[in-house]
């Protein structure tokens, strides 16, 4: 029987025994998705490497139902559906080794354009913490940002609340199925937020808010963003795993300083203290240390660089959209070899184009 791409896309993350790592070798190792479902198990198992007794217990039979429902749902509760080849899966996301197959989404959502920031926090704020999300997400008004957190209580829900009173754009991650909302009392913030921003999950409708998820959805919220900030923690909590997620993935952290002798401040005092996060004490701070200057627009065309070539004028284009970029991921994106880029870069910073940071990092002087 022949199903549609997106069912079998579905089906792929109801493989028994394969998470996103060993699922994305079996996709990387077939020509196309239908020859997981498909080709036999003999078969298969020469293309892809893996046992005929591992692939037997992957039951593509059950993924496959579970999928028609699942489908069905999708439906049912207007939720959209962007797998790990689509060109609108978030980039930064995808840089991850562990990142999901398929997200689940509600809201007007765009994952690649903008700067995108995770601001997280313990549950339990205090009027420190949310006086500093106050003026943190009130300096990210009118700028190509967008904030995400978790939509938890505390700073969390607060940071959401304060993006949606100031126009900036807010992404809830969830940690079950987007036919519902968990905390409930956080509907109508949900719903809001749908305007300019919106709900993403790995879990397909049905899945509910189980202990286990939630630390699971804190790697998406790192890996969505440029740069993680921890408002205010205890010294053990989610937003710490978050923030650890973050370093590991080569991302940028921050936190704010708070009373030693406050327990909501040892988190992200020991962050600090460890290396762990850049020390900030306001909006400005952190947009000034991640070197983004959102307030000042590039315009950059060739005639006023007639020297530069076609290559030096893609990075130099490339930058002018993205502003501050790794150069790892700058090579990937224009598809120049690291030893060239590293040439054309130094070129153009000899030029007084642009800048190389700390971080392995550039952007445009």
């Amino acid at each position: 029987m022949k199903y549609s791409n997106r069912l079998y896309q579905i089906a792929l993350t109801q493989l028994f025994g394969f998470g996103p790592k060993k699922t994305k070798q079996l996709l990387h190792a077939v020509t196309s998705i239908t020859e997981i479902f498909e080709t036999s198990l003999t078969e298969l198992s020469v293309l892809t490497g893996f046992s005929v007794e591992i692939l037997t217990k992957m039951n593509r039979t059950a993924a496959l139902c579970i999928a028609e429902d699942v489908l069905n749902q999708l439906v049912k509760n207007n939720i959209g559906i962007i797998f790990y080849t689509d060109e609108q899966y978030p980039r930064r996301l995808k840089q991850c080794e562990d990142s999901p197959l398929v997200l689940y989404t509600k809201g007007s959502l765009e994952l690649n354009d903008a700067k995108f920031v995770a601001v997280v926090g313990t549950r339990d704020a205090s009027e420190y913490g949310k006086r500093i999300c106050n003026e943190l997400i009130s300096q990210f008004k009118g700028e190509n940002l967008v904030v995400v957190s978790g939509m938890a209580y505390g700073i969390d829900i607060y940071v959401h609340q304060l993006c949606i009173q100031n126009e900036v754009p807010t992404i809830g991650v969830m940690a079950h199925g987007l036919d519902i909302v968990y905390p409930s009392l956080h509907r109508g913030v949900a719903k809001k937020m749908l305007n300019d921003g919106g709900l993403i999950s790995e879990y397909p409708p049905g899945t509910n808010p189980d202990k286990e998820h939630f630390p699971m959805r804190n790697r998406i919220v790192a890996g969505l963003c440029d740069a993680t900030i921890v408002v205010e923690s205890k010294a053990k909590g989610g937003s710490l795993i978050t923030a650890s997620l973050a370093n590991d993935y080569n991302r940028d952290v921050f936190a704010f300083p708070g009373n030693v002798f406050e327990p909501n401040s040892e988190g992200c005092n020991n962050l600090i203290a460890e290396n762990q996060a850049h020390l900030i004490t306001c909006g400005k701070d952190f947009i000034d240390k991640m070197g983004w200057n959102l307030s000042v627009k590039h315009a950059v065309q060739k005639p006023l660089f007639p020297s530069l070539t076609d290559e030096e004028l893609s990075i130099v284009t490339r930058l002018q959209k993205k502003g501050i970029m790794n150069i790892d991921v700058l090579s990937t994106e224009l598809k120049i070899p690291s030893s060239k880029l590293s040439v054309l870069l130094f070129q153009l910073e000899m030029n007084g184009v642009v800048a190389t940071i700390p971080g392995n990092r550039c952007q445009l002087v």
